[in-house]
């Protein structure tokens, strides 16, 4: 059986994986800063209560990162996926446009998209061992590539996404030497609340398309900056 270990597990593509993962029978932790309030998790509890277990995490947070850890050790002796989904576009849904920008939202979005990610791998680093061919997958987008970049705004987010790419690729320089695999993936353009309804793509494509990406995914591959059909993305 799979362990997978999934943030930001409460709504939108965290929470497709979490379900897709689950169909699929893995054991699947599901980490959100307020698993009691997340309906459709605790639904997916009651249909899978031997193999969802739900973790309160703030990637923000280093006593929150220890603590989801600990719990996390305390449910599987190992980790087989770690996938660093949770993210924010804007800090407290308002645009940052040139004119508008503030170093606070630029602190606490690379905090949640940039920094928080690699804290919490490297909490999950043990768990990750012990799990044998352990793969790490972050979620970036296409808005992080200095080679596709044309836009202005947002400007946060893009920079965090970059930032985690650094992140990750210096990550699985580190690990691949343990025989753990870390890449960064595009999910597309998805009809999420951070999407929106004109969104290209529904978020069970970009799930399935990762979750085979995990599956298939080969040692030459690591640190590689890839779309969810597993198609280069330029840096």
């Amino acid at each position: 059986m799979q362990r997978i270990f999934i943030t930001g597990a409460n709504r939108g593509l965290g929470l497709e994986l979490t379900r897709q993962y689950l169909e699929r029978g893995a054991h699947v932790l599901a980490a959100s800063r307020q698993p009691d309030a997340a309906r459709e998790l605790q639904a997916l509890r009651r249909q899978y209560a031997e193999r969802l277990t739900l973790l309160t995490l703030d990637v923000t947070d280093d006593a929150s990162i220890a603590a989801a850890a600990q719990a996390a050790a305390q449910a599987v002796d190992g980790l087989d996926v770690l996938i660093n989904n949770a993210g924010v576009y804007q800090p407290g849904g308002k645009g940052q446009p040139l004119g508008q920008l503030s170093a606070a939202a630029a602190v606490e979005t690379f905090r949640i998209n940039a920094v928080g990610p690699l804290l919490v791998a490297q909490a999950l680093l043990p768990l990750l061992r012990a799990g044998g061919k352990a793969r790490i997958v972050s979620i970036s987008s296409g808005l992080g590539s200095l080679t596709w970049k044309a836009s202005g705004d947002p400007y946060h987010y893009s920079a965090s996404k970059a930032a985690l790419n650094m992140y990750m690729r210096s990550l699985a320089a580190e690990v691949g030497h343990q025989g753990i695999l870390s890449v960064v993936v595009d999910p597309g353009w998805m009809r999420t609340g951070m999407g929106g309804d004109h969104a290209t793509q529904e978020p069970g494509d970009s799930a399935r398309g990762i979750i085979r990406l995990a599956e298939q995914l080969h040692a030459e591959e690591n640190g590689g900056f890839v779309t969810w059909q597993n198609q280069p993305v330029p840096w």
